[in-house]
C-alpha cells in the first residue's frame, strides 16, 4: 500500500498556529479576544489539519465549533449527485435561520480548502450551479454585514490533496512544498515572518491611499484598461483574511472601467477551468468576452446579477511572493510572484471595507451602488502575470507610475 506524502506534525502544528494566531484578525489589526467563538470548516481530506486547528484554537483561549465535511471522490461524488437529483426548489433552498444563528454566534471563521475532486461538477449545467449560488445571496449578505462592521474575522487556507496536485501537474510533495514556502512554514516562527510581510504590504496600501488616486491606467501587451478609483477609496492589504496573501487591493468605482484585458492564467470555478479569458469593458460593464475553453461558464458568470462588473483591483509585488508555480487554486494563483508579480481583477462583489468615508453597514445596496461598490453573489478573480505598467492619475491631474516590472515604485 502506497503512503501519501504528508507534512510532518511540526509543520502542520505551525500551520494551524499561523491560521489561528495570524489569520484571526481584521485588516485594521483588531484581534479576537479570549473566549471568542471560532467555527472552522475542514474537509475530510484535511483531517490532520482539523486536529491541529482544534488544538490551536483551544490554546488561544477560544471556543471551537468544528464542521467536518465529507470529501467527494470517484465513488461518492456528493456535489454531482446533489445537482443531478435536486429539484429547482431544492437547489434554491437556504436554511436561513440556521445560517443566521451561526453567524450571530461566532466571532471568527476558518475555511480550509482541500478539493479531492476538482472536476466534480464538470458535467453539471452551469445554469443550475449559478442558480444555487444566487439563492445563497441573502445568507452571504448577512455574513458580509457582520464582517464589514468588524465583528466577524475570517480566513482561508489550503491543504494539499493528490487531486489538486495533479491538476497543477505537480507531485503531492512538490505541491506541499509550495504551500510550505508560501506560508513561511519552514521558518522558525511563521507568525513573526508574516507580521513583517504584513507591515510591508499595509505600508504600501497606506501610501497608495494617501495619494488619493483618481484612476489607474494599466498598459501592456495584454491590457489597455482604465479603472476609476477616487479619493473616497482606501487601499487595503494584510490582515489574515487569506493565508497566504501578498496583494494590495482596492474597490474601483465600477461605473468607471473602460478598455480591454487578456488574462493569461486559467480560472477555476465549479470544477471547471476557464482558459484564455478576454474581457472588454465600457462604462464599467463587460460588453464582450472570450475564452478558449469553457466560455459558456464564463458567460453564465457574467449573466449573474453584478457578475459583469468589477468589484476589486489588485496588484502583487514579485519581490514578496514565494509562490512560483501555477497551483490551480485561486487563493494561491491570485498571489503568485514570478517575474512580473500579478494583477487580478474580480468580477462581482466589492469590498465595502475599502470605503474611506463613514460607512454604514445598514446602508442598502442601492446606496452602495451609487458609490460605485458593486454587489453580487459572485466574486471571481481573474489573473494576469504578464508585464504591465500601472500609471495613476492624481487629484491634481498629474500622473505617477505606481507599478512596473512586477514591482511597486512608490
Amino acid at each position: 500500500m502506497t503512503t501519501l506524502y504528508q507534512p510532518t506534525p511540526e509543520i502542520l502544528e505551525k500551520y494551524a498556529e499561523l491560521i489561528v494566531r495570524f489569520g484571526m484578525q481584521s485588516k485594521s489589526g483588531k484581534k479576537l479576544a479570549k473566549g471568542s467563538t471560532i467555527a472552522f470548516y475542514v474537509p475530510e481530506a484535511a483531517k490532520p489539519l482539523y486536529f491541529y486547528l482544534q488544538r490551536a484554537i483551544l490554546k488561544q483561549g477560544h471556543n471551537p465549533i468544528g464542521v467536518y465535511l465529507p470529501s467527494s471522490d470517484d465513488t461518492y461524488n456528493l456535489q454531482h449527485d446533489f445537482f443531478t437529483h435536486a429539484s429547482k426548489s431544492q437547489r434554491q433552498f437556504v436554511a436561513e435561520e440556521q445560517t443566521k444563528g451561526l453567524v450571530d454566534q461566532i466571532d471568527g471563521s476558518i475555511h480550509i480548502l482541500a478539493d479531492s475532486n476538482p472536476h466534480a461538477l464538470k458535467l453539471i449545467d452551469s445554469k443550475k450551479i449559478m442558480e444555487r449560488s444566487q439563492a445563497q445571496k441573502p445568507a452571504i449578505s448577512y455574513r458580509r454585514r457582520k464582517i464589514e462592521s468588524d465583528q466577524l474575522f475570517w480566513t482561508i487556507a489550503l491543504y494539499a490533496t493528490p487531486a489538486m496536485a495533479k491538476e497543477a501537474d505537480m507531485s503531492l510533495k512538490a505541491y506541499w512544498e509550495q504551500i510550505i514556502q508560501a506560508c513561511y512554514l519552514d521558518d522558525k516562527d511563521p507568525v513573526a515572518a508574516w507580521k513583517k510581510i504584513n507591515a510591508t504590504v499595509t505600508g504600501t496600501a497606506a501610501k497608495l491611499t494617501k495619494l488619493g488616486i483618481s484612476s489607474v491606467h494599466m498598459v501592456g501587451k495584454d491590457v489597455d484598461l482604465t479603472i476609476g478609483i477616487g479619493s473616497d477609496r482606501k487601499w487595503l492589504a494584510g490582515g489574515g483574511c487569506n493565508i497566504p496573501s501578498f496583494e494590495v487591493f482596492t474597490t474601483p468605482h465600477w461605473q468607471s472601467v473602460n478598455g480591454w484585458i487578456r488574462l493569461n492564467q486559467p480560472h477555476y470555478r465549479y470544477g471547471k477551468k476557464i482558459e484564455g479569458i478576454e474581457l472588454w469593458f465600457k462604462d464599467g460593464v463587460v460588453t464582450k468576452s472570450h475564452a478558449t475553453d469553457n466560455h459558456d461558464l464564463l458567460k453564465s458568470m457574467l449573466k449573474t446579477p453584478g457578475g459583469n462588473k468589477i468589484g476589486e483591483f489588485s496588484l502583487t509585488d514579485c519581490r514578496l511572493s514565494r509562490i512560483t508555480k501555477f497551483m490551480a487554486e485561486i487563493l494561491y494563483d491570485e498571489n503568485i510572484g514570478g517575474t512580473y508579480g500579478n494583477t487580478h481583477i474580480a468580477l462581482g462583489s466589492a469590498y465595502r471595507e475599502c470605503y474611506a468615508g463613514t460607512s454604514n453597514p445598514k446602508w442598502d445596496d442601492e446606496k452602495w451602488d451609487q458609490l460605485g461598490f458593486n454587489n453580487s453573489v459572485v466574486h471571481s478573480d481573474v489573473i494576469s502575470t504578464t508585464d504591465r505598467t500601472v500609471t495613476a492619475t492624481l487629484p491634481n491631474g498629474k500622473t505617477k507610475v505606481i507599478y512596473t516590472n512586477g514591482q511597486f515604485v512608490i
